[in-house]
């Protein structure tokens, strides 16, 4: 049974061109079959019309129907789809039932201070092209230290009080004694057993890496514009989510959104409007009142009744 179908992606957000694809996705319960056998797929269904190596047409349509169980999963996790089918109007609705009604209406009740999966993804896209730099500066002042020290030392052994502090620095202490400390570089695992010239090949390899693509990015080069949109996008949603416990669509950014995702404007003017953003969410996930966790006992039983009062019954009038 199909609970609900909406239409999704760009056309949702906003962003949609003459060439963007149609992308629908959905919501449905299992059968009682699949209930009793504890074989509930993830998806009803999940296709595409596209070529898997080419990027889709305007021709092109993507279909997603989740299973209930797994949607239920993905907005408890705060999962980006899942937010935004709960937010999706009426008017991107091609089918739905009263069911989809009333988990719109308990929405809030899939709310946690640990929706994390809508920044989690705008900061990657920040760290991915190196916005303000402070990585770089990280990862060579690292460097500057470790060419201070002798290469076939263990890090353990040198002065670690000179070690560089940083944001993107940080000393792991573990609580398990089997397992050694570890410096956390930039992302970089470190162990203090490694020697000085180990640690030099992993950071200088990532400082070579990393610092390309941040210069390419400032040349307009190499940027994936349409990921750089869907983290402003992101971004945007969960500030307004955290401001007034909603998400509009489509997006009152829209025609900013539009402007990135077609590389409109500059990669230099573009990163520090997405750290600005990034750093406004972080702190008003802080002073939000949100939960810590959503209120899963509740989805629990929902998922229960739904249960009972749909498929067990689906089930009598097989067998009448």
């Amino acid at each position: 049974m199909l609970i609900v179908k909406m239409l999704f992606g760009s056309h949702l957000y906003g962003t949609s061109t003459p060439a963007s694809d149609k992308d629908f996705k959905g919501v449905s319960l299992p059968t009682w079959e699949q209930v009793a056998l504890g074989r509930i797929p993830k998806h009803a269904e999940n296709t595409s019309t596209g070529q898997a190596h080419s990027k889709n047409t305007a021709q092109d349509v993507d279909t997603e129907i989740f299973g209930l169980h797994e949607f239920v999963k993905l907005a408890c996790e705060g999962q980006t789809v899942a937010m935004d089918m709960l937010h999706a109007p009426a008017d991107m609705l091609i089918y739905a039932t009263p069911l989809w009604s009333e988990i719109q209406g308990h929405k809030a009740k899939f709310y946690s201070k640990n929706i994390h999966s809508f920044i989690g993804y705008a900061m990657g896209q920040a760290a991915k092209y190196g916005v303000k730099g402070s990585r770089l500066n990280d990862a060579k002042a690292v460097l500057d230290w470790l060419e201070s020290q002798p290469e076939a030392a263990k890090l353990a052994d040198c002065n670690l009080g000179t070690f560089p502090d940083g944001e993107h620095i940080r000393l792991i202490e573990s609580v398990d004694p089997l397992k050694q400390n570890q410096y956390d570089v930039c992302g970089k695992k470190i162990q203090l057993t490694s020697r000085v010239q180990y640690a030099h090949d992993i950071v200088s390899h990532f400082y070579k890496n990393y610092g390309e693509r941040a210069r390419q990015a400032a040349r307009d080069e190499g940027v994936d514009w349409k990921a750089i949109s869907h983290a402003f996008r992101a971004a945007y949603q969960m500030r307004e989510l955290f401001i007034t416990g909603s998400i509009t669509f489509p997006r009152p950014e829209v025609k900013l959104l539009t402007d990135i995702k077609t590389g409109s404007l500059k990669y230099l003017d573009v990163a520090p409007m997405l750290e600005d953003i990034i750093d406004e969410v972080k702190a008003l996930k802080d002073r939000c009142g949100f939960p810590e966790q959503p209120d899963r006992g509740f989805w629990d039983s929902f998922v229960l009744r739904v249960v009972e009062e749909y498929i067990i019954p689906s089930l009598r009038k097989t067998e009448g």
